[in-house]
């Protein structure tokens, strides 16, 4: 029975490896999958999901104003596919998500989402709590802080290299920009900043 997946973690800890490596599991039997990505992240060049350690796979783009069941739905009407792959998932909006979730329940395609849980001022992406709250099963793909914890926060640095504690939420970096620590590092570096409130 096809589920809808969320495999969500901080900055670095391999998401996109994994996704690349599930979608080559399916190739290597001869099965097709299809790979979806954020437009917005152009680090490894437009319609490419890469890994930090070398591997990468094309993939279609989506915007916020991308109708996700439609795209499904066009390349299932190309021939059959055996799994769906969102990468940058928290970039997804509410709306987009559900729609995933629709793809699950009334086409039976598996569709895995792999993203962020939380931007560096320790809240969810909109994407990532409709998530939270709408996918069959969540796994957590760890990786670790400085210290040797389970890093479960990030913090994005400034140019002095300090943590910045203000900002918006979507600025896209790698480790020039981003360091992943768990959660006392991470008050320790935001000064114990409060719960970010509502805009």
């Amino acid at each position: 029975m096809a589920k809808l997946y969320f495999h969500y973690s901080t900055m670095n800890a391999g998401k996109s490896t994994i996704l690349l490596q599930a979608s080559y599991n399916y190739i290597e039997r001869g099965m097709q999958t299809f790979l979806v990505t954020a437009r917005l992240d152009r680090r490894a060049g437009e319609g490419r999901i890469a890994s930090r350690i070398g591997i990468g796979a094309g993939a279609e783009t989506f915007t916020p104003e991308t109708d996700m069941a439609a795209l499904i739905a066009a390349r299932l009407a190309e021939g059959p596919c055996a799994c769906i792959f969102v990468d940058e998932a928290q970039f997804l909006t509410p709306e987009q998500v559900w729609q995933l979730a629709r793809v699950v329940d009334d086409l039976g395609v598996p569709v895995m989402c792999y993203g962020l849980r939380v931007d560096f001022r320790g809240a969810l992406f909109p994407g990532s709590a409709t998530l939270l709250a709408l996918a069959d099963e969540m796994r957590e793909v760890r990786t670790i802080c400085h210290c040797g914890k389970k890093a479960t926060m990030v913090v994005r640095m400034g140019p002095d290299g300090r943590a910045l504690r203000e900002g918006a939420q979507v600025q896209i970096g790698g480790n020039e920009t981003y360091v992943s620590l768990c959660r006392r590092h991470w008050r320790e570096a935001m000064e114990d900043a409060p719960a970010p409130t509502e805009e």
